[in-house]
């Protein structure tokens, strides 16, 4: 019996710390967050920070239109974490059973908001200003996955303005796009979130906010599929967190 205590040794070294054993170092956890493009510059320094207080831990940001990112899911995309910038996406995340809704939270708000170039000389002090013929281009995302978009459409429908205004529009694939087409002037105006504004506050500026539009939310939750439920619930916790509203309050969201 004495001699085989000896042996029993480094196999209880290998069961109680399997990290050290033979100098093999344990595997991050991984953690795929997909987000609305208008989350890109708040979301990369939430995870920046929430790995900072989590050792071992890497997230993955995936960031696009919300729709797009649904579709995404539904097709099986690997996926832990859904972050969208409107209800109607995450409703219909919830609809198809991609989602967890216990875990469903309200983390953020936002405006919405009608910009031109920085050096743009037009004068748009109200919404039917879009109808002079010095406005050419009006950028807006998609309205069929891109909720920015979506907000833009639902504005001008009350405004009586959306079918007018239809040879004007250039659509974008994500809200981030049509802010692109505005720094780059390749447009003369565009509606994009007043946080989408403010990341571009040097290349643009906001003539108009847009109103007529339901409360914008933003709705986060963990996908069903994940194997990471734990990891993810932590990651929404910490949005919720003193410590992630002040990360994005500090990019121009409001607290829902």
């Amino acid at each position: 019996m004495k001699r085989a205590i000896p042996c029993l040794i480094p196999l209880l070294f290998i069961l109680l710390f399997p990290c050290s054993f033979a100098g093999v170092a344990c595997a991050e956890q991984e953690l795929i967050v997909s987000a609305a493009a208008s989350l890109t510059n708040a979301f990369t320094e939430v995870a920046q920070k929430f790995e900072a207080v989590n050792s071992k831990m890497k997230i993955t940001l995936n960031f696009a239109a919300s729709g797009a990112l649904l579709q995404q899911i539904d097709k099986g995309a690997p996926v832990d974490v859904f972050a969208s910038a409107d209800q109607k996406t995450m409703d219909q995340a919830g609809e198809k059973n991609l989602i967890l809704p216990e875990t469903r939270r309200d983390f953020v708000k936002n405006e919405l908001v009608c910009i031109v170039p920085a050096g743009s000389k037009l004068r748009i002090e109200d919404i039917k200003d879009l109808t002079a013929a010095d406005v050419g281009k009006i950028a807006l995302g998609n309205p069929e996955t891109v909720p920015g978009g979506r907000y833009a459409r639902e504005v001008l429908t009350n405004e009586g303005l959306w079918e007018q205004l239809q040879p004007k529009y250039i659509m974008g694939e994500s809200v981030r796009q049509a802010l692109d087409y505005v720094v780059r002037g390749e447009v003369d105006a565009g509606f994009v979130f007043a946080t989408d504004a403010t990341v571009a506050k040097d290349r643009v500026k906001v003539v108009l906010e847009a109103r007529k539009h339901k409360p914008i939310t933003y709705p986060i939750a963990v996908v069903r599929s994940t194997k990471n439920r734990d990891l993810g619930q932590r990651f929404i916790d910490f949005v919720m967190s003193a410590e992630g509203q002040k990360i994005l309050s500090g990019f121009g969201f409001k607290t829902p």
